[in-house]
C-alpha cells in the first residue's frame, strides 16, 4: 500500500462527511429529524462544540485547545502514516490509520470554518452557506455538525434492574457523524487486530536474524 492510497481514503472520507453535513446544514434546522429506518435508524440533525458524540472540553478555552490540538494531531498525523507507509506496515493498519485521520480532519473542518460559512440553525431557521451578515462564529469556534441517530432500543428498564430499573432508557443514545464513525471504526479495529498489524515489527531480531540482515547488506 503506497501513501497516495492513504490520501484517497482520507479524501474520499471527507467528501462523503463534509457533503452531508453541508446537506444537513443547508436543508435541516435543528432539531430536526427524519425517520429512515422505524425504531432503529433516525437523521437527527444536533450541532456539538466539544469533542466526539457530543462530549464537550471546558467552555470556550477548552474549544479552541481542543480545535489547535485536533490541528496538530492531523498535521502529525499525515507525517506518520507516511512513516508507516515507508516502514511496510500492513494493508489493515494503513487503512485503519487513514479512517482515524480522515475523521479527525472532517472534524477539524467544522471547528475551524463552519462558524465562518454558515449562520445559526435556530428555531425552524434554516442555515445559509456564507451568509450577507456573516457567519455565527469565528475562526476555531465552528461547531461541530452531527446526524446519525440509532435508538436501537428505547422503553422502560425492568424493575429489578439494580439502580436503574423502571427508568426509561435509549440504546444507543449518542448521535454522531461519519468522521466519528471513521475513528471509532479504525481505532476498535486497530484494538482487535495489533498483534496481527504489529506482530512482525515487535518481534525482537534473533542472532540469525541479524546474520541474514547481515550478510544480505554485504
Amino acid at each position: 500500500m503506497k501513501y497516495r492510497h492513504v490520501i484517497i481514503i482520507v479524501l474520499l472520507i471527507l467528501v462523503v462527511d463534509q457533503s452531508l453535513k453541508f446537506w444537513i446544514k443547508t436543508h435541516m434546522f435543528m432539531q430536526q429529524e427524519y425517520v429512515i429506518f422505524p425504531n432503529w435508524f433516525r437523521i437527527h440533525f444536533i450541532e456539538n462544540e466539544g469533542m466526539a458524540y457530543g462530549l464537550k472540553f471546558g467552555g470556550d478555552f477548552g474549544k479552541i485547545f481542543l480545535t489547535l490540538f485536533r490541528l496538530i494531531a492531523v498535521g502529525f498525523g499525515f507525517f506518520y502514516m507516511n512513516k508507516l507507509v515507508k516502514e511496510k506496515y500492513s494493508r489493515g493498519l494503513l487503512i485503519c490509520g487513514s479512517l482515524i485521520l480522515a475523521g479527525a480532519a472532517g472534524n477539524l473542518i467544522d471547528s475551524m470554518f463552519y462558524g465562518m460559512i454558515f449562520n445559526d440553525s435556530m428555531g425552524y431557521e434554516i442555515a445559509q452557506f456564507m451568509p450577507p451578515g456573516g457567519g455565527y462564529g469565528s475562526f476555531l469556534h465552528g461547531r461541530v455538525v452531527d446526524m446519525l441517530y440509532f435508538p436501537i432500543y428505547e422503553g422502560y428498564l425492568p424493575k429489578w434492574i439494580p439502580f436503574k430499573g423502571g427508568d426509561y432508557f435509549v440504546f444507543f443514545r449518542p448521535v454522531f457523524n461519519v468522521a466519528d464513525a471513521a475513528i471509532s471504526v479504525g481505532v476498535v479495529t486497530i484494538l482487535l487486530f495489533q498483534k496481527r498489524f504489529f506482530g512482525r515489527h515487535m518481534q525482537p531480531k534473533t542472532p540469525a536474524n541479524n546474520a541474514i540482515t547481515n550478510d544480505h547488506l554485504a
